[in-house]
């Protein structure tokens, strides 16, 4: 019997991954050509930060990962090839930020994300 899609993935393997001290096991779970849109307070709805690849995935969490931060995956629903999940983020200085995502999985690495983000203010 075949594997169905996206079973690859799931929410213990993303828990690791973005709890981690590294953006590589996250990395890990990208397809090569995913592609990610970041809505947040610097990138307007109409105009998102948009990640064509592993390569700009790579540079954006090597950034991440290097920041005084923590990261903690909050709630994750797998349903198939769809997945969505809430992570919160604290910076040392006590600045936290909510990211909530949709992702669509393909041979269980995610293809596609559209990730929203609030700040504290600063």
């Amino acid at each position: 019997m075949g594997t169905p899609t996206g079973s690859a993935f799931d929410t213990e393997t993303l828990r690791r991954a973005i709890e981690g001290n590294t953006g590589n096991s996250l990395l890990a779970l990208y397809a090569d050509d995913a592609e990610i849109r970041i809505v947040d307070r610097d990138t307007q709805p109409s105009h998102p930060k948009v990640l064509h690849g592993r390569q700009d995935i790579a540079a954006m969490l090597d950034d991440v990962y290097s920041r005084d931060m923590t990261h903690k995956l909050d709630q994750c629903i797998v349903q198939g090839d769809k997945a969505a999940f809430s992570e919160s983020c604290q910076y040392g200085d006590g600045v936290r930020v909510l990211a909530e995502s949709m992702i669509t999985l393909r041979d269980g690495k995610i293809s596609e994300q559209i990730m929203i983000q609030a700040w504290d203010d600063e």
